[in-house]
C-alpha cells in the first residue's frame, strides 16, 4: 500500500475528507519552504503538493504565476525542488507530490527525473499540460520507480475520455472545479457540485476524487466534501498568505497553520 492510499484511508478512518495543500517550492526563497511546509502539515494538511516553478505556467492564475516568478528569482531549480521534498519527508510522514509542467521533466529526462524523485522520497506527480494520450513514456518511467501519476479532469472532459483518465491515474484524480485558471474564489458554484456528482460514478471504488481550483474557505470545503469528494486541494489561499507576509515570517507561519486548521476542520464528514 503506497503513501497516498494510506493518507486517504487515514483521513476516512477519522471521519474526514483529506486536505491537500499546494505551495510553490522556493517561494519566497528555498530556505523558507521547509518552514512553510511545517506550518501547513502541523495545521492538518494530509498531502503536500509542491509546485516546481516554471516560466510559463499556463494552468495557473496570477497568484501562483507570481509565486513562480518569485521562486525562479530565488534560483529554485528542478533539482532543488526535489531536495526540498526530501527535507520535508525526512521530518513528516506525509505524502509529497510534485506539480510540474512537462518541459522540465523532458529536459532532464524522464528516467533520470523519476529516479531522482524516488530517491528524494517523492510520492507522485501532477503534470497539468501532459494529455493522457501522450503520456505513455511518462507512465512507464513513473511506474518503474513506484511514483503515482495524478491526471486532471475538467468540466469539459467527455465521458469516454474521463474513463481513460481514471484508468491512467493513481494516487487520486484531480478534478478541476471550473473553467479557467487557478485562483481563490468567493463562492462554490452549483455547477461544481453537479460536476462532482457527474464524476463520482467513474471514480467510486477505483480512486479517490480530489477537487481543486478556487477553493479557499471552510464553507467551500464543507459543500464540496458533502457533495461526495474525498479531498479538496487548496493553493492560492495559502500563497496569498505567503505573499502578504513575506517580511514577517512568524505571522506568515502562524496564519498558514491557522488557515490549514480551519480548512481541515471543515472536511469533517462524521458529526
Amino acid at each position: 500500500m503506497n503513501n497516498l492510499v494510506k493518507a486517504f484511508q487515514k483521513a476516512k478512518a477519522h471521519g474526514n475528507g483529506a486536505l491537500i495543500g499546494y505551495i510553490m517550492a522556493g517561494d519566497p526563497n528555498p530556505n523558507l519552504t521547509l518552514q512553510i511546509a511545517d506550518a501547513l502539515i502541523n495545521g492538518g494538511v494530509d498531502i503536500l503538493e509542491l509546485g516546481l516553478p516554471f516560466s510559463d505556467p499556463i494552468a495557473d492564475g496570477p497568484t501562483i504565476q507570481a509565486a513562480s516568478v518569485r521562486a525562479l528569482a530565488a534560483e529554485t531549480s528542478p533539482l532543488k525542488v526535489l531536495e526540498i521534498a526530501k527535507e520535508i519527508k525526512s521530518k513528516h510522514d506525509v505524502p509529497v507530490v510534485i506539480m510540474t509542467y512537462y518541459n522540465p521533466m523532458f529536459r532532464i529526462g524522464l528516467e533520470k527525473f523519476c529516479r531522482l524523485a524516488k530517491e528524494c522520497l517523492v510520492d507522485g506527480f501532477i503534470v497539468p499540460d501532459l494529455p493522457v494520450e501522450e503520456a505513455t513514456d511518462y507512465k512507464k518511467a513513473s511506474k518503474k520507480h513506484g511514483l503515482d501519476t495524478i491526471f486532471l479532469a475538467a468540466p469539459s472532459t467527455s465521458k469516454e475520455r474521463l474513463s481513460k483518465i481514471v484508468g491512467s491515474s493513481s494516487g487520486f484524480l484531480y478534478l478541476v472545479s471550473h473553467y479557467g485558471v487557478t485562483g481563490a474564489k468567493t463562492t462554490v458554484e452549483d455547477s461544481t457540485l453537479q460536476l462532482i456528482k457527474h464524476v463520482l460514478p467513474f471514480t467510486a471504488g477505483k480512486i479517490p476524487l480530489a477537487v481543486g481550483f478556487g477553493i479557499s474557505k471552510p464553507e467551500h470545503v464543507k459543500r464540496i466534501i458533502a457533495a461526495g469528494a474525498d479531498a479538496i486541494i487548496v493553493g492560492s489561499a495559502f500563497i496569498n498568505i505567503i505573499q502578504k507576509n513575506g517580511q514577517n515570517i512568524p505571522v506568515m507561519l502562524n496564519q498558514l497553520k491557522e488557515t490549514a486548521q480551519e480548512l481541515k476542520s471543515a472536511t469533517k464528514t462524521v458529526k
